[in-house]
């Protein structure tokens, strides 16, 4: 299969190391991998700021760049659910809603797509340490998807997945809402950060980037261990 990479805003600038994982993986099952270098900002920012018409103009970018793709697979909950939910609901009664819809039916989150759509659980890899598995809202929530990134962990050769006490509680991110509600957000990764702290875990491990920069921001300034780490870059390790 060739499968269009989107890469996240978070993953271009920030963890690039994470979308090269994901091709890593993918390339290691025998499929091919390709980035499409008209792709932007997923438009998710604009969307929960209130302004729909600029991100719609973003969203019908999107349908344009992947338009023939067989499949879109992207390391972020968050963005693949903006493509895959929103983009339907925000172009709804316009000219693109039906191309919205075809895109949103090609369009996967890495793990899910490793499990749901090839089958795989066991992709090779070898990761010797105490991990935790957070659950990032978007994925868990809109995407419905908890078990695809458990079932490829526990297939890791000598990774101990356990689980923390608030495995479905949120880190508090929400992109603008950690920004327009600090003290709120800083609560909620305190409750999530210390669940996910108290399994004496080697490694945080998630779907979402922008969840990792939350919990890593409050595990860092509160000189709390683990820190985090992506399902793409797990799976990329190998024996030897």
């Amino acid at each position: 299969m060739k499968i269009s990479l989107f890469i996240p805003c978070f993953v271009d600038q920030m963890t690039p190391q994470v979308g090269l994982a994901v091709a890593k993986v993918l390339e290691r099952l025998g499929h091919s991998c390709e980035f499409r270098a008209a792709q932007t900002c997923c438009g998710q920012p604009s969307f929960n700021a209130g302004y729909w018409d600029e991100a719609r103009a973003v969203a019908t970018r999107a349908i344009d760049v992947f338009e023939d793709a067989e499949a879109v697979v992207g390391p972020s909950g968050s963005c693949v659910a903006m493509m895959r939910v929103f983009y339907p609901q925000l172009l709804e009664g316009t000219p693109h809603e039906t191309r919205a819809l075809d895109l949103a039916a090609r369009t996967y989150e890495f793990g899910e797509f490793l499990v749901d759509r090839l089958a795989v659980t066991d992709v090779g890899a070898r990761f010797p340490h105490r991990v935790t598995y957070h659950d990032g809202c978007h994925g868990l929530r809109e995407l419905r998807i908890k078990e695809a990134p458990r079932q490829l962990l526990r297939a890791v050769r000598d990774l101990e997945l356990v689980e923390c006490d608030e495995p479905e509680s949120c880190c508090g991110f929400g992109g603008l809402f950690s920004v327009k509600f600090p003290m709120i957000s800083t609560a909620m990764a305190e409750v999530k950060g210390g669940s996910l702290a108290r399994t004496g875990c080697d490694y945080i491990v998630s779907s979402d980037p922008s969840c990792q920069l939350q919990l890593d921001g409050w595990l860092s300034r509160n000189a709390r261990q683990p820190r985090t780490i992506h399902l793409a870059e797990v799976l990329a390790r190998t024996p030897g």
